[in-house]
């Protein structure tokens, strides 16, 4: 309803001119600042030359010339149009729903009762405070956007400004391995690239994305895939590391987790699954499994896990352990392959 002291300004379009000088006098006792045109054209022109002028239209059906479902539409296309309140007389229901289908605020029965011009007042004031109504609210969604869009750019900054300095870090360690000449040290280096490296590729991922809250997996694991194949695998006797991944989206703090424990697990097959030299394959696979649930497969055709305990440091089992912790979870190696194949079940 109105507020305390507001002043609404009218627009009466109507060729009846004793009604247009009743409705005038009334709507003016109760607060209104009422104009009147005597047809379709006229109210038209008034509404183009004095944009903005006024808060509210109520509009006759029957005038001379063109009828308000002729000049209802003009004034709905007109650029940010008041509401139209459509005025018409008893027993003509079906022209009240043909002006509401056609953009109407409301409808009023049009009679020379004192009812009318109370009817007429309380449906100008609903079609004003709906409009007001209607444009805070899109005046908030407009700040919320605004706003959200201002974070996501803040948060696209940051994952680029993450990314560039993780590739930093790697790097300086490239530096440092060229004038390493210990074996263990420059393999161990490699390895804390190469997971360095998993995490920066995800944060390359999110600020070059539209959605910031997840990752493409499959097109994640492709660019880690080809990013490990030259890191820790370079020669050409080394094993060929494949991916067969089908498209899915998972959370950044799942990408990371899975990225790490990918890394680790093929930088594992690549140092003990084949002797050197020799060859042999790789393979990542990723597809979605039963009960909403997405299952990663890491194996090789090596020999195996033989006693079945750790080889190297357990660095690298203990952050496997780690991350499939994180995805509540833990990876699971199958005996009955040939070689190695870990598994590792996780929540979409």
């Amino acid at each position: 309803m109105r507020t305390q002291g507001e002043v609404i300004r009218l627009l009466y379009i109507d060729d009846d001119r004793g009604l247009s000088r009743l409705v005038e006098k009334e709507l003016t006792r109760h607060g209104f600042a009422v104009a009147c045109a005597s047809d379709g054209d006229a109210g038209l022109e008034i509404l183009a030359s004095r944009a903005g002028d006024f808060d509210v239209v109520a509009l006759d059906h029957y005038m001379p010339g063109r009828e308000g479902l002729d000049v209802l539409p003009e004034i709905i296309a007109l650029k940010d149009p008041p509401p139209v309140v459509y005025v018409t007389g008893a027993q003509e229901g079906r022209i009240a729903v043909a002006a509401l289908r056609a953009g109407a605020a409301d409808y009023v029965i049009k009679d020379v009762s004192e009812d009318f011009t109370t009817l007429l007042r309380n449906a100008l004031e609903e079609a004003v405070s709906r409009r007001r109504l209607q444009r805070e609210k899109d005046e908030a969604q407009e700040q919320v956007r605004i706003a959200r869009d201002r974070a996501e750019a803040m948060l696209r900054e940051v994952n680029h400004r993450v990314g560039n300095s993780l590739q930093l870090v790697s790097s300086f360690m490239s530096l440092q391995l060229r004038h390493l000449a210990d074996e263990g040290a420059r393999a161990a280096l490699k390895e804390s690239q190469a997971r360095i490296e998993a995490v920066a590729h995800v944060h390359r991922r999110l600020y070059t994305s539209g959605d910031m809250s997840s990752v493409a997996m499959d097109e994640y694991l492709e660019g880690l895939i080809d990013e490990l194949g030259k890191s820790v695998g370079p020669g050409d006797s080394s094993p060929n590391i494949t991916l067969q991944a089908e498209p899915m989206r998972v959370s950044t703090d799942q990408a990371v987790s899975l990225g790490v424990v990918v890394t680790e697990l093929v930088t594992n097959a690549v140092k003990y699954a084949y002797a050197p030299d020799q060859g042999g394959e790789i393979r990542v696979i990723l597809k979605p499994g039963p009960n909403g649930r997405a299952l990663l497969t890491v194996e090789d055709d090596g020999p195996g896990m033989g006693d079945g305990k750790a080889r190297g440091t357990g660095l690298g089992g203990k952050i496997i352990t780690a991350m499939a912790s994180g995805l509540r979870s833990k990876v699971e190696y199958d005996g009955e392959h040939r070689g190695v194949r870990a598994r590792l079940a996780f929540d979409l």
